[in-house]
Parts: structure tokens; sequence; C-alpha cells
């Protein structure tokens, strides 16, 4: 009998969406390190933001207090997490929106295509949503013949580029603002030849560009942010206003939302309105905070859609340690704050969540077996968990998940040997004296020899000290 009450915990499909690279975090680590100018940019960023982030965390008194109360409602949200939902969707029609249920990245992609066609439009715009991205909706939609438009500017400078995101509230952080002059002249059509890379004028670029989308596109597709299971209600919160235009302006707005981001009433909406943007951005607030109910004749889009997207999650929910995942409301403090992040950028991770959630819910929604690699992504320092305003604990989920991923047998046979030598004294005592020999068999005497040398290829073996424990207490 399962656990899970969302039905059969079955993980994201292969071949469609963005949760899985095409080589393992070592592999694409190393290339990464390789880059001096991404690692500029990172450090510069990630820098900033801790700063910001640190000084209006400092303002709040009850910070840890509120930080306990966040992660207090997720783990309530996801014990009901089934009853929420229904009371979600029955609130949601109510006020006369649709709500679909969609079991993976495949349905989502077909229900929101198929709504897109039923509009009778050919194009849509978009609000940045991590979800959109997981599902790989963009390419759903052009192999349909649909033109998607992000209206995000870190997003769209994704999109022009032809690039990924590498971060999950800054897109673009791997960009400095000279390439992102680059890709508007080589990608945006209409732009001044003598733009400059001052953040002002990248700025009003983008605005001009995306004016005429705006106010000439019907159909919108947004992420949530947070949904209110006693009312209805959805919310985005984002800082450049673009998401209050995609929200209000078109005939019919089509919002994806992952099945963990409900949370039960107002007054907890309240609590993660004061966690996210502190956590997130520095900011005290965040500068549009939108939130709608259902359809309001002759106000607002008049077809309002919500898709409640699975997509492994019922699988992460029925993992009593692993479900913390689920708890992530997106802030990306944990990236800020992650030395191994900062060194090797998002694609590394090969997911669209990066950093160190990245690495504790990817390889659960794929199953550990497709993202082996993600949980030893990890130094272990627990930064991330000291950061995280909602108390997931990533570095116990890490391990959590080490001990779930694939292990070779030779590994298995090295563990039972040294099992048995540590259960025979004198066989031990023997390892002991040997070991003082193990490092003339490596390079300059600081590695291991083959097949053991993989563990000292980016570490340093420690100095075997002169005497043995027993043997400085035989002595006295």
């Amino acid at each position: 009998m399962t656990r899970t009450f969302l039905g059969m915990p079955a993980t994201a499909p292969r071949g469609v969406g963005h949760l899985r690279g095409d080589e393992s975090f070592p592999a694409a680590a190393r290339r990464a390190l390789g880059d001096a100018q991404l690692r500029r940019n990172l450090g510069h960023a990630t820098t900033t933001i801790r700063a910001k982030s640190g000084a209006v965390i400092g303002e709040v008194p009850d910070w840890q207090e509120l930080r306990a109360a966040g992660s207090a409602i997720k783990a309530d949200t996801m014990a009901r997490l089934p009853e929420l939902l229904e009371q979600l969707e029955a609130a949601v029609t109510a006020a006369g929106g649709t709500v679909h249920w969609a079991a993976d990245a495949v349905e989502a992609n077909r229900i929101v295509t198929d709504l897109v066609r039923a509009a009778g439009a050919d194009r849509v715009m978009k609000v940045k949503s991590m979800a959109t991205q997981e599902i790989g909706l963009n390419e759903a939609l052009e192999a349909a013949g649909i033109e998607p438009v992000e209206t995000d500017l870190a997003e769209l400078i994704v999109q022009l580029g032809r690039d990924k995101p590498s971060h999950i509230l800054v897109p673009a952080i791997h960009r400095n603002r000279a390439e992102i002059r680059e890709i508007f002249l080589r990608e945006m059509p209409g732009v001044d030849p003598g733009l400059t890379d001052e953040p002002v004028a990248l700025a009003a670029a983008a605005r001009q560009h995306l004016r005429r989308t705006f106010l000439s596109t019907k159909v919108a597709v947004s992420g949530a942010n947070f949904a209110v299971a006693e009312t209805g209600t959805l919310a985005v919160v984002e800082s450049e206003g673009n998401g209050r235009m995609c929200l209000t302006l078109p005939q019919t707005l089509i919002t994806v939302m992952g099945i963990e981001k409900v949370v039960p009433t107002w007054d907890d909406l309240a609590v993660f309105l004061q966690l996210l943007p502190r956590a997130s951005t520095g900011e005290r607030m965040n500068p549009y905070t939108s939130m709608w109910t259902g359809v309001t004749p002759g106000d607002g889009p008049q077809q309002v859609h919500l898709v409640l997207l699975d997509n492994g999650r019922s699988a992460v929910l029925a993992d009593d340690v692993g479900r913390q995942a689920l708890h992530c409301i997106r802030c990306s403090a944990c990236l800020n704050v992650c030395p191994v992040y900062e060194r090797t950028g998002g694609h590394a991770y090969g997911s669209v969540y990066p950093g160190p959630i990245g690495a504790v819910l990817s390889p659960q929604l794929t199953g550990v077996a497709d993202n082996a690699s993600l949980p030893y992504a990890s130094s272990l320092c627990g930064a991330c968990y000291d950061a995280c305003p909602v108390k997931i604990n990533i570095p116990e989920l890490l391990v959590h998940l080490r001990a779930e991923a694939p292990h070779p047998r030779s590994e298995a046979i090295a563990m039972a040997a040294a099992a048995y030598t540590l259960d025979h004294p004198r066989l031990y005592a023997a390892a002991q004296r040997a070991a003082k020999l193990s490092r003339l068999a490596g390079p300059r005497g600081g590695g291991l020899p083959p097949p053991l040398n993989g563990w000292t290829a980016s570490r340093d073996i420690p100095a075997t000290p002169p005497q043995t424990f027993r043997q400085w207490w035989a002595a006295r």
C-alpha cells in the first residue's frame, strides 16, 4: 500500500522537458570551471545578492520565527495535499475558472497547446515560470506552430540568446551587460544600432520590443508562486511589471502550477510574502504582487485556466525524508550562498533547477538513477540550510539521496573489505602500518594508486601520522 495520496508516484517522463542533462555534473562542472568570465559574472552577482539579502533580513527581529512558521505551514500542506488541492479546484471553479490535472509534462504540454489553439491564437506571451521551463512548454508550443514570447527581461535574454537559464531567480545571471547588448543587437528586431550596455538603455530596448506583444497578444501563460486553497486565489510576484501586463491584458490566461505551490489560507500566504522577497531579491516586499481569483466579468481575462502539474511530485511526496524538497518556494537563497554553484553556474546541473535545491529536487522528480551525480554536487557545508527561508535540510537530503543513488559493485566490495578489516584488530593494525607506504605509491607521494586514485584526483590525502594511537598509548 503506497503512502502517496495523489495516485501512483511516477517520475517525470524522459525525452521531454529540462530536468535531465546530457552529461554528468562532474564533466559539466569541469568545463564551467575553465570559463573565467563565467566565474567573474557569477561571483559578482551572487556577492551582490547576498549583501542585499543579508541587510534586509537583519531588519526583521522575528526572522527565525518566520522561518519556523513557513516550515510548519509547508509540512502541514504536504501532509494533507490531496484535500487542499480539491479545495483549491472547487474554489477556482466556483469563481469561474477551469482546472486541469496534468500527470506529467507530456499531458501538461498537450493541455496548454489545445487551450491556445481553442483560443484561435498562434502566439502567447509568458510570465517567468519554472514549471513551464521544467516541462519544455516553449518547445511544445513551437512544434505546434505557436510562438512563445518571454516577457521577463532575464528570460527574454535567455530566449533571444538561444540559451538556457542558469539561476532560479535570475536566469541570465551568467551574462554580463556587454554580452546582453550583443544579444539584443543581434536578435532583437528594430533595436537602435547605437544601443549602449547601460542597464537603463537595455531595459528600455526590451520594454519597447515587448510593448507590441503586450498590446496584440490575446493569450498569456503564467506560473504561480502560490495558490490559496480557501479562495482559489493565484499569486505571482515579480519585479518588473511585465507579469502584471500579462495577467491583465489578454482574453485567455493559462497558469501552469506545480501541485506543491498551494497554501491553505490567506494568513499562511502572509508568512511567505514576508519570507520570499527578503530571501530572494533582498527587497522588503516584491514591487509587483499580482493576485487573481477566477473571472471578473468585463475586467481582465475572461477565460482563466489552471493546470495542476504533478510530473514526479507524487514520487517525491512518497518519500518521508525527500518530501522536504517540495517545501521550496523558489527563492534561490541556497544558490546565492553555495560555493559549488558560485564556481560552476547553473548549466552544469543539467536541470532547470540548479544549485543545492536542484541537487535534491531534480533527482527525485526524474528518479535518482537519471540524475545520480547531482546529490554529490555539494561540499555539505550547510550554508544552504542556514539560508533557506523555510528551513529545508538540504544537507540531510543530499546524504539521503546519495544512499539511494546506484553504486558500482567495486564500491560495495571495497566497503565490505573495510568492514572486515575494522572488525579484526590484527588486520587493522597491519593496515595502519601499511598506510605509511601508500603515500609513496601515488604521484609525488600525495595520491593513491589505481583503482583508488579517483578519490585523490581532486583532493590531497592527509599526511599519515608518525605513529598510530595504539603505538602512542603503548609508549605511555
